[in-house]
């Protein structure tokens, strides 16, 4: 199973994309601006696409990717898999014929380019030899985490979160991980907007990362611009006994 970081970042800027990461070459874990560095090649073999939640860093690139793709989709629909809450939120906000055109409903209702497919919380989808389970997290909106395993190896997105017990009680059930991307928003000067937005900053997250049972590689996301140095070097002071590594846009992961 490989992973492929289209883009990790909490804002943007020269280098920087929004949450996106390629599993294979068919899942796409969030779509920010990073898909618009695909290739269209590669774009026509995206086939699954994971929602963590609504924010707009998470979800931007899906509009025009639909639209770029159109034609290549008339015969194989795009699955587009969230839960209920995030699903409604599409329909509602951004593919509602005004921001963008229904493509649930194009080119015809029956034989659309784009499907919604709900997804529970516990719920597992199978994707040939991989698995894709969706966990509860703790963010100003619903959202959720992605544990993705292909029977040996596993790797968890948790999304958009701050403290929370769900995630890490699901985890501690997994019979492995071999590694976590998790986001760490602001550093730790930046405490009361965490807690505000509910994002993690180092202090909340290394008291969470301790309920870990697992030791996996820990893969920081969704730092802030201008703050990746500072974010990184608190993370390290508290948190020594973890192999601790800041996303770029571009890493890549073999597991």
């Amino acid at each position: 199973m490989n992973l492929r970081v289209l883009g990790c970042s909490g804002g943007i800027g020269e280098g920087l994309r929004t949450t996106s990461f390629l599993v294979d070459d068919d899942i796409l874990i969030d779509a920010g601006t990073g898909v618009g560095d695909l290739r269209l090649e590669e774009m026509r073999l995206l086939r699954h696409v994971f929602l963590t939640h609504s924010h707009l860093d998470h979800i931007m690139s899906l509009p025009p990717l639909v639209d770029t793709l159109f034609e290549d989709l008339a015969t194989e629909s795009l699955l587009v898999y969230s839960q209920q809450t995030t699903l409604d939120t599409l329909k509602q906000h951004i593919f509602n014929w005004l921001i963008w055109p229904d493509f649930s409903l194009l080119p015809t209702e029956e034989k659309p380019v784009m499907r919604y497919r709900e997804q529970a919380i516990g719920e597992v989808v199978a994707l040939g030899q991989r698995e894709v389970d969706m966990i509860e997290v703790n963010h100003v909106i619903p959202g959720v985490a992605y544990y993705i395993s292909d029977g040996e190896h596993a790797l968890c997105f948790s999304g958009d979160t701050t403290s929370n017990d769900t995630l890490w009680v699901a985890l501690n059930q997994k019979p492995h991980l071999d590694l976590l991307l998790i986001e760490c928003g602001f550093p730790e000067a930046n405490l009361d907007l965490a807690l505000l937005a509910h994002h993690y900053c180092p202090s909340l997250l290394a008291a969470d990362l301790r309920k870990l049972k697992h030791r996996p590689k820990i893969a920081i996301s969704h730092l802030k611009p201008g703050a990746e140095q500072q974010t990184m070097q608190e993370l390290a002071e508290l948190l020594p006994e973890f192999d601790l590594i800041p996303l770029k846009t571009g890493d890549t992961f073999q597991l």
